[in-house]
């Protein structure tokens, strides 16, 4: 009998600024993004898959992509000695195909596709839909708005910025991990503020899953 491994999220803005440590157990190690600790751990638990272990990035990177590929070559040379396998857990996520190469050269399996919005709805529908007027929200980017849009584009401060940051999006696509009424509620106020139209679309954890599932 396999036994769930407890529940170790740290709370969203831990996640967004600092990341998560590994807990040194299991023989498989996750390299990912902060944004998605909550939806790979509640997959290892889903699974019963005691053998993995998880450490993530500042989730805060994405706000600058150039940064990801050495911090993802830091966290493998470090922790690659501790452990069987090691894989990463982003899509390219805006490095322009550096990551990719990075892994390729470390010998380090990754997410395909170009980011968690395409992986989480699938990447063939996601490319198919080629919404070049869609701003995307999961249920991190839902949680931490603020955190990743509001304030970083210093809207808080300077709402005459609005039109000349979002004039061209016409919509805002709310890709949802769980069903959360008080979630989709948040998702649709980020809307509004941002004067879009709003659409929700339950994704679940899409290929997220599936490529866990391979590494397991």
């Amino acid at each position: 009998m396999t036994t769930a491994q407890p529940d170790r999220s740290p709370d969203d803005a831990t996640l967004t600024t600092e990341g998560l440590a590994p807990s040194g157990l299991g023989r498989v190690l996750l390299i990912a993004c902060g944004a998605l600790a909550r939806e790979i751990l509640a997959l290892i638990r889903m699974n019963g898959w005691t053998h993995m272990d998880l450490t993530c990035l500042p989730a805060i990177l994405h706000n600058h992509p150039e940064k990801i590929t050495d911090a993802v070559r830091t966290a493998v040379a470090e922790h690659r000695g501790d452990y069987a396998r090691v894989a990463v857990v982003y899509a390219d996520c805006g490095t322009g195909g550096l990551l990719e190469q990075a892994c390729a050269d470390m010998g380090v399996e990754m997410v395909a596709g170009p980011h968690c919005y395409a992986f989480f709805e699938g990447l063939d529908s996601f490319a198919a839909r080629d919404e070049i007027t869609a701003f995307y929200l999961t249920d991190f980017l839902a949680r931490q708005f603020d955190a990743f849009v509001w304030k970083p584009l210093g809207l808080d401060r300077h709402p005459q910025l609005l039109a000349m940051y979002f004039g061209h999006y016409e919509k805002l696509v709310y890709l949802a991990q769980t069903d959360d009424p008080a979630l989709t509620a948040k998702a649709q106020d980020c809307a509004a503020r941002m004067g879009l139209a709003f659409e929700r679309r339950f994704t679940g954890y899409g290929e997220l899953a599936e490529t866990l599932e391979r590494w397991a």
